[in-house]
C-alpha cells in the first residue's frame, strides 16, 4: 500500500501544480486535519479540518496574497502509511513585493489512499519577514 501511497501524494503536488485545486480537496478525507508549521503566517488557524477549511485558510490565502507561489517537491521519503516530502516553496508576495524561497517538509499520512492529516514544516522566518511592514 505504501507504493500506492506515494503515488497518491505525488498525483496531489501535480495537480497543485496545474492549480487543479477540486482534485486536491478530492483527495482529502472529510476530517482532514491540516497543520501549518508553529509561527507560521498561516497557522493562526490550525488545525484546519476538512478541505472547506483547508481551501479557505490555506489555498485561497496563498493564492490572493502572492505572485507565482509555487510548490516544488524535491525527495519523497515512503513510510508506509505515512509519506515525507522535501521541497521547496518560492514565491514573491504581491503587496510586500519580497520574494521567498523556503525549504519544506511535509508529512502526509493516508489511510485508504485518502489523506487523513498533513504536517508541514519550513523557514517560518523567512515568510514573516516578507510579509513584515
Amino acid at each position: 500500500m505504501s507504493r500506492e501511497n506515494v503515488e497518491v501524494v505525488r498525483g496531489l503536488y501535480d495537480a497543485f501544480g496545474r492549480g487543479d485545486v477540486p482534485t486536491v480537496l478530492g483527495q482529502m478525507d472529510q476530517g482532514i486535519e491540516w497543520n501549518e508549521a508553529e509561527n507560521f503566517i498561516y497557522a493562526d488557524r490550525n488545525p484546519y479540518v476538512g478541505p472547506q477549511a483547508v481551501l479557505e485558510g490555506v489555498f485561497m490565502r496563498l493564492a490572493s496574497e502572492w505572485d507565482g507561489f509555487t510548490v516544488t517537491p524535491e525527495e519523497w521519503l515512503d513510510a508506509g502509511e505515512r509519506i515525507v516530502v522535501l521541497g521547496t516553496y518560492s514565491g514573491k508576495h504581491k503587496v510586500r513585493g519580497k520574494e521567498v524561497r523556503a525549504q519544506f517538509a511535509h508529512v502526509w499520512s493516508l489511510r485508504e489512499g485518502r489523506v487523513v492529516r498533513f504536517q508541514q514544516y519550513t523557514d517560518t522566518k523567512q515568510f514573516a519577514e516578507a510579509v513584515a511592514e
